[in-house]
């Protein structure tokens, strides 16, 4: 997979303005901690994060989108009216119908030719969203087109900690320490062709592949998907992620690699996926890159599922960890178990 004329024109991001430390989270959790003899500190130690992000409560996840999306397009080079596809792309949605996407639609004043949808892939999805739109600037069906994508963690959060006080279970806790990692944010991403704006960031093309067996290892709903007013219930195999997510994330890594034709010293700089300390650790060594390749955020945003890894991009780009020219990979992980790995030159 490969583009000539596809250009990353620009980034926009929103955070919530309510900040939750680990620490928070375990001193509701401090009942469950006393049954289970579980020292403070663990959640922290385990995973790397010390604090994520939560919208108010009531907060839709279109506003997030929404704001992300202003920002995106007023950082760009290209106007609402040149945008020729809107992608929702996030696993949080405000209805099962119609599509986040109208919503966000209208608040940015997009025009009526514009195509309007949601894809949905876990952790995947804008990912997935920034390659549909490419392909169809590389086809010549549009020339600009966004992505966009807001997360929320405040509800399954809430509702996990009173499951775990209510059962005060030792295999429920660790079934679901990955749901506590959860935060939120919100991201826009512009793309345009080379022909409308070349000032960007070039992509290359990208490479993916799934290991679709282990699709019940991080499992998150209702089974049905009334999810608008039910109980939500997220589980995560933690182990079975990062043993089998490692080894598809090194499988994909090769087949990138001979993809965009680089040597062993490329890519310069990456933005992976963001879990924790153990999981970027162990990707890191396994693929066999230096750590200090990756610019990460986990610590202080947690895991925001689909826009953890363009939020990190944008801010990588905001604290000048990139310089113009660089090879950069976008390396991408969803439930399912899906991978894609996408080339920039930056």
């Amino acid at each position: 997979m490969q583009y000539s004329n596809v250009y990353i024109d620009a980034f926009g991001y929103e955070l919530p303005p309510n900040v939750i430390s680990s620490q928070d989270i375990e001193d509701r959790l401090e009942p469950l901690y006393k049954q289970l003899h579980i020292r403070k500190g663990q959640l922290e130690a385990i995973t790397g994060i010390y604090e994520r992000r939560f919208w108010d409560a009531g907060c839709k996840v279109s506003e997030g989108a929404s704001a992300a999306g202003r920002k995106a397009l007023d950082a760009a080079s290209v106007s609402p009216q040149d945008i020729g596809m809107l992608i929702y792309c996030g696993v949080c949605r405000d209805n099962l119908e119609p599509a986040t996407a109208c919503s966000v639609a209208q608040a940015l004043g997009l025009g009526p030719e514009t195509q309007i949808y949601d894809v949905s892939n876990a952790c995947l999805g804008v990912l997935n969203g920034m390659i549909q739109v490419a392909n169809a600037i590389e086809m010549g069906q549009i020339r600009a087109g966004l992505v966009v994508s807001c997360e929320t963690a405040r509800e399954v959060v809430d509702v996990t900690i009173d499951r775990l006080l209510q059962t005060r279970d030792m295999g429920l806790f660790k079934d679901t320490i990955a749901t506590l990692t959860g935060g939120a944010g919100a991201v826009g991403v512009v793309l345009t062709h080379a022909s409308v704006a070349d000032r960007g960031h070039r992509l290359l093309g990208g490479t993916m592949r799934n290991s679709v067996e282990h699709h019940r290892l991080c499992l998150w709903g209702p089974d049905a998907g009334r999810c608008v007013d039910g109980i939500h219930v997220m589980k995560t195999d933690s182990v079975g992620v990062l043993k089998n997510g490692v080894t598809l994330g090194v499988e994909t890594f090769r087949a990138f690699r001979a993809e965009m034709g680089w040597p062993d010293n490329r890519p310069d700089k990456i933005i992976c996926h963001q879990v924790g300390a153990a999981h970027q650790k162990t990707i890191m060594d396994s693929i066999g890159l230096p750590r200090d390749k990756d610019f990460t955020t986990y610590q202080f945003l947690g895991n925001i599922g689909t826009v953890s890894l363009p939020i990190t991009a944008a801010i990588a780009e905001e604290r000048e960890f990139f310089l113009r020219g660089d090879q950069v990979g976008f390396f991408g992980i969803g439930s399912g178990l899906n991978c894609m790995m996408l080339g920039i030159e930056w």
